[in-house]
């Protein structure tokens, strides 16, 4: 794995942010859209739309990932994207990162027949394997600092305020504030 043009482009956003710490604040968007039964459209920057879709005992044509997948799959490759960064910058060659991702979800909570589980994920468990002749010091100081500032281990481990508004026919009715 070559990562001399991450280092580059690393050092150049860090030196960026060093003199201009307006910088540093970015927003990332995502634009969905129900198409049909559960099967949804997302579209982001200007990429193909992705197909989200359930699988058939959820009342899908298993046509694409489902959303809770996707919150794997983003964990998953925010890891090893993290270590591809910081192994870069920290000069630790990586022959192999890869990542699997489990998530323990409890259907009786999406499902409201019992209010007292919640709808997403009790647990998320992941192992990741790495492949490196880099010293088994090096490897753990590289993984304190990836699992220390991989943003979506962040936005899973820490509460998020999300806010929301829903229209109908153009007008605003219902609000949601959480964790304000």
């Amino acid at each position: 794995m070559s990562q001399e043009s991450v280092k580059q482009a690393l050092g150049s956003l860090i030196e960026n942010i060093k003199t201009n710490p307006a910088a540093s604040r970015v927003v990332f968007r995502a634009s969905t859209k129900l198409e049909e039964d559960v099967r949804c459209s997302a579209t982001v920057r200007n990429f193909p739309p992705l197909t989200i879709d359930e699988p058939p005992d959820l009342g899908g044509g298993d046509q694409g990932m489902n959303p809770v997948e996707l919150v794997l799959v983003a964990l998953g490759t925010c890891q090893e994207i993290m270590y591809s960064a910081y192994s870069a910058v920290m000069g630790i060659k990586l022959d192999e990162c890869k990542v699997e991702v489990k998530g323990y979800l409890d259907l009786r909570g999406l499902l409201s027949i019992d209010p007292a589980i919640s709808a997403g994920y009790q647990q998320i468990s992941y192992t990741t394997t790495l492949r490196s002749s880099a010293d088994p010091k090096a490897i753990e100081q590289l993984i304190e600092v990836v699992e220390g500032h991989c943003p979506v281990m962040d936005i899973l481990a820490r509460a998020q305020k999300v806010t929301g508004q829903t229209t109908l026919n153009g007008n605003p009715i219902h609000s949601l504030a959480l964790n304000q």
